[in-house]
């Protein structure tokens, strides 16, 4: 009986600490099917919008927002090798624009983002957006759709592709 109750109280523990690491990484306040997102500082952003993406089951809509990493990963496809290429770059940079999608990929969220930072002599990165991490603020919003939007691996291209 003791046992029974240890298991299930360390289940619950698991759960309640789960759900509260969402709770941290962002804040959001909601205007129809509109999200105004905060994402803390320090929060990952990829994480955190995936988290929430998954929180409110949105299946498909965009991303756009804004706001300061200290470090952030970029992603380049070379279409001749069908591969891509990944570069970190760990310095202050402002996020001016992050521009992305929701959808759906085997029945799960997939979330696809371009970003463009700006570096302290005031050139710009860009690319497909992988990691970073909030250094400052993050502010995004989220519009949901009604309905959901699936995607497919092409062979041909070696992208994931809408499939309508």
């Amino acid at each position: 009986m003791k046992k029974s109750i240890l298991i299930v109280l360390c289940i619950t523990v698991s759960f309640l600490a789960n759900a509260q690491s969402n709770s941290k990484l962002y804040t959001y306040k909601q205007f129809g099917n509109k999200y105004v997102i905060s994402i803390q500082n320090h929060a990952e952003i990829t994480k955190a919008i995936t988290a929430f993406v998954k929180e409110q089951d949105i299946k498909a809509g965009t991303i756009v927002g804004m706001g300061a990493v200290n470090e952030a990963t970029l992603r380049f496809f070379d279409p001749a090798t069908k591969e891509f290429v990944d570069k970190t770059f760990s310095e202050q940079m402002e996020i001016t624009n992050l521009t992305g999608n929701i959808s759906q990929k085997d029945g799960k969220h997939y979330v696809h983002m371009h970003v463009t930072l700006g570096r302290n002599d005031y050139t710009a990165l860009a690319g497909h957006f992988l990691t970073a991490k909030i250094n400052g603020a993050g502010e995004f919003v989220i519009e949901s759709f009604d309905g959901t939007v699936d995607r497919y691996y092409d062979e041909d291209t070696g992208l994931n592709l809408y499939k309508f």
